[in-house]
């Protein structure tokens, strides 16, 4: 069986960052409230005859003989829920987010119908991350791989590397398309076919596979007067959109355009869009934590019970694995590569940069146990989460208090290691930036814990369970 995920997307090409980033990210949201994730280091690999079987649908193939090293974020429990590899930067400063669950229409599937045992979101990560060397390369890999396999699913698979940024949709058995994100734009994709016009006169800006323009035109698939409209063509349009996920985006859009009116029904919302402000990580994390904040449709918020229940949000407590993949311009490669995850929900939660280039991870994330445990990155987070949610306008200012002092000790604490970490050899860099990851984890940890037992004892004053007699009874 595979797993379908419903997440939520951002990518930001290099000109559109304050720093000159590029950033592509991800909220991982499964259909259960609790998936415990890992996030682990796995060492370059040279070794013949390997494989991949996939314990979710049955997929076998052939792996390469040499692997790159990277950073991945799998299921703690492989054994039920598939591998799931989810978000990764290999050695080479490529990152790859997988996947953005997507749908492809009835009439589009009925002539490329999709194939039960092909190469599904549980597998990608593993079958595409250590290979590539370039954003551009991971399309086109991934692409080669779908056209020999066959896809299972519909899958929005997110690209970057420090020059570029690139989203691929794949829509059918074996169809799909890739828009590389200009430089000076973003983009915001939730569960939905979200290109719009692919250009065939421009390969530099989008790829598509073999045969794509003759499978259309042969099967009468665009409804179009005019142009080539990928959304319309194999994308679908339905009431669910309109309530599960064009709002999603609409959130994300009119958080970075709020001069621009949108409808948040709309079944077209842009896919490319320009930002009136440059970005940074935080606009991102605000995004993917977001459950539109300070409007009506707010879950948590102040509206009518039927504006609060009508959309979708962003951020959920299935929200499993939210990460911002950051490869910064304006340092050295050897440190030019942070991977900000959150294994919280991340409206409560803080992310944790990690530079990429080190040898392993911290326990508490590398060894996250299937129950509960106060010792391990992903529960304590959570824990955190679901406090401050049980008594949300309570809890809500010490929250944003604490997720502030975060935002404020990372950036000193990165600031910090990239000064001293040019210096160093290429060899010494990564034993030191492995130390720096462990340093900020404990930090991290000693912050969270304290908030953590402040919370619980200002909970216990909340008890119903009182009575206060009169003193002068």
């Amino acid at each position: 069986m595979v797993m379908e995920k419903a997440c939520t997307t951002i990518l930001v090409g290099r000109e559109a960052t304050i720093d000159g980033s590029t950033m592509i990210a991800r909220n991982d949201d499964t259909f259960l409230p609790l998936t415990p994730q890992r996030f682990l280091m796995k060492p370059a690999s040279k070794k013949e005859g390997r494989k991949l079987v996939s314990n979710q649908n049955g997929f076998k193939a052939p792996l390469p003989s040499s692997s790159y090293r990277l950073t991945v974020t799998p299921n703690a429990d492989i054994k039920h829920n598939g591998v799931f590899d989810e978000s990764s930067i290999n050695e080479k400063n490529v990152a790859m987010s997988a996947t953005e669950s997507v749908y492809g229409n009835e009439k589009a599937l009925a002539y490329d119908p999709l194939v039960p045992n092909g190469l599904a979101e549980d597998s990608l990560q593993t079958m595409v991350a250590p290979y590539i060397d370039s954003a551009r390369q991971g399309v086109t890999y991934l692409g080669s791989l779908i056209e020999k396999y066959g896809s299972p699913e519909g899958n929005g698979v997110l690209f970057a590397d420090k020059d570029e940024v690139w989203y691929m949709e794949i829509v059918t058995g074996h169809h799909w398309a890739a828009t590389r994100i200009p430089d000076n734009a973003y983009a915001i994709a939730a569960n939905q076919v979200a290109q719009q016009q692919i250009d065939f006169d421009d390969p530099e800006n989008y790829l598509w596979s073999k045969g794509i323009q003759k499978f259309v035109e042969e099967h009468h698939l665009n409804p179009d007067k005019s142009g080539w409209n990928f959304r319309h063509i194999f994308g679908t349009d339905t009431e669910k959109d309109r309530h599960y996920n064009t709002p999603r985006v609409w959130f994300g859009q009119r958080y970075l355009n709020p001069k621009t009116q949108q409808d948040p029904m709309s079944s077209e919302l842009p896919f490319i869009c320009y930002a009136e402000r440059l970005l940074a990580v935080e606009d991102l994390e605000y995004i993917l934590g977001s459950h539109y904040n300070e409007t009506q449709y707010d879950p948590l918020g102040h509206g009518s019970e039927e504006d609060r229940l009508k959309f979708r949000p962003i951020s959920l407590n299935r929200t499993q694995n939210s990460h911002v993949l950051q490869l910064r311009n304006d340092v050295p490669e050897k440190n030019s590569a942070l991977m900000w995850i959150c294994f919280g929900i991340p409206s409560f939660s803080p992310y944790v940069p990690f530079y990429t280039n080190a040898d392993d991870t911290d326990p508490s994330w590398s060894k996250t146990p299937l129950e509960f445990d106060i010792k391990s990155a992903y529960w304590m987070y959570r824990t955190l989460s679901m406090l401050v949610e049980s008594h949300y306008a309570k809890f809500i200012q010490a929250d944003l208090d604490y997720l502030k002092d975060c935002r404020e000790l990372q950036r000193t604490m990165i600031a910090a290691a990239d000064e001293k970490v040019a210096e160093l050899t290429d060899i010494k860099a990564t034993a030191y930036l492995t130390q720096k990851n462990y340093e900020l984890v404990a930090q991290m940890r000693e912050k969270t814990m304290a908030l953590i037992g402040q919370l619980v004892m200002k909970g216990l004053t909340f008890s119903k369970l009182t009575f206060n007699m009169d003193k002068n009874l």
